[in-house]
């Protein structure tokens, strides 16, 4: 099974990776045509966002190699994880959320994914139905009741 984790940064990686061999190059014989680099805004532009480009590749290269060992068979099926969608009941709120575990990449709070890094995602994890927990948010400390959960192996 491929890891579903990956998208985002792969989708991030060929973007760039365009850029980077298509894309720039073009750019930066534009600005040499110019002539004198050492005053070429456009150029000196071209090669910094190179520069910035190839940085963040690397960076996107280490995650995706680090995420390539991450064995889903090790998350777990009877807790929440990574992966897992989780119903909570919101005490202070009294209205019920739901939430998706994600990685940070992915996280958009609006769409209900939540980082497993982020106060809450870290307060979900190892919980079963019917646990308690509190999280320490920005706007206060929080109160949750975990009402059911789906695990990322019933999804897939």
């Amino acid at each position: 099974m491929a890891n579903p984790f990956t998208q985002k940064i792969r989708q991030e990686f060929e973007k760039l990776e365009y850029e980077l061999h298509n894309v720039l190059p073009k750019e930066l014989k534009k600005a040499r045509a110019h002539g004198d680099l050492s005053e070429n805004a456009e150029y000196t532009a071209a090669k910094e966002r190179q520069d910035f480009v190839s940085a963040r590749l690397g960076q996107l290269r280490k995650r995706l190699a680090d995420l390539a060992l991450v064995n889903l068979e090790n998350i777990p099926r009877d807790r929440v994880g990574l992966g897992s969608t989780v119903t909570l009941y919101d005490v202070g709120k009294d209205n019920e959320v739901e939430y998706k575990l994600v990685l940070s990449e992915e996280a958009d709070v609006a769409k209900g994914l939540i980082s497993t890094t982020s106060p809450i995602g870290r307060a979900l994890i190892g919980k079963q139905d019917g646990d308690s927990t509190q999280a320490k948010t920005p706007s206060g400390l929080r109160e949750f009741e975990i009402v059911r959960f789906r695990t990322i192996h019933e999804d897939s």
